[in-house]
């Protein structure tokens, strides 16, 4: 059985489902091992141009899942880490083993290659919440949930890229006080602070991400992945000036495809531009 689903649609979008509602989708090994194979296989086929992941069920994911043991891991591995999770022996090994293979999870999706949009059909919490923000865009229905619970646990809040992520989509005092409170707080407040882009009715979720991630993959792939990859760098920038030599970089490489010229003499023939291939 497992814990992931795919479906690709003919658009270049890839819809990825979290699929263990009796368990809120929380995250065990073997679900974030698979997450990791999905996005690996995503990451190696330039003909897919954007991915929207969500749970199943009435949950986005309720995070890491706290009832998982060893034991549960005994299928394929598909990491080092998940290799060394099978096989570590001390319960500290195991902590670190697991920590480093949701972690790099995270990192792997933020750094992707193709735009995530994040559907957030309930409950975003702890490494669920993490996880939506390591993706570029969150749309939201009226009965999601967020929160970086952890500090109710005893550990800090600090954990799987919240602490990098957050103050960099809400700013640096919203991040604190969400953080050192640890509450959970609903879908017009994560649309109010501008974490969510949209909060739409559940019964439309999914079809107005998958809208949004065609809309994206209408355009030049190399313009959606230098736009992906040149934003996300530029927010840790350490001046304009080192923002804008990036910039115009990535500018002047994006112009060798032959894609902008294509795109004026479409403009002007009142036609569709055709885009090349990365």
């Amino acid at each position: 059985m497992t814990a992931v689903r795919t479906d690709e649609r003919q658009d270049g979008v890839v819809l990825v489902t979290i699929d263990r509602p009796h368990r809120r989708n929380a995250l065990d090994p073997q679900t974030v091992a698979e997450l990791h194979t999905v996005f690996a296989d995503i990451a190696g086929r330039p003909e897919i141009r954007a991915v929207v992941i969500t749970g199943a069920g009435s949950a986005f994911s309720a995070g890491a899942d706290l009832k998982s043991t060893p034991e549960d891991f005994d299928r394929t591995e598909a990491t080092p880490t998940a290799a060394l999770l099978g096989a570590a022996t001390s319960e500290l090994a195991r902590t670190m083993a697991a920590q480093e293979l949701m972690a790099s999870l995270f990192e792997r999706i933020h750094r992707l290659r193709q735009p995530v949009i994040a559907a957030v059909n309930g409950a975003a919490v702890g490494g669920g919440f993490a996880l939506t923000l390591a993706c570029d865009i969150r749309i939201a229905c009226p009965e999601a949930t967020f929160g970086a619970v952890f500090i109710r646990h005893g550990v800090s809040a600090c954990d799987m890229g919240t602490s990098y992520h957050l103050p960099r989509l809400v700013g640096a005092s919203r991040a604190a006080e969400l953080m050192l409170t640890g509450r959970v707080f609903d879908a017009e407040e994560a649309l109010r602070i501008g974490l969510t882009v949209d909060t739409v009715p559940a019964t439309n979720l999914i079809d107005t991400a998958l809208a949004k991630a065609a809309e994206i993959a209408a355009h030049s792939p190399l313009a959606v992945w230098m736009t992906k990859e040149t934003l996300w760098q530029n927010v840790d920038a350490p001046s304009l000036r080192h923002a804008l030599d990036l910039e115009n970089r990535t500018q002047v490489m994006c112009t060798a495809t032959g894609d902008l010229h294509a795109s004026f003499a479409a403009f002007r023939d009142h036609s569709t531009s055709r885009w090349k291939p990365l």
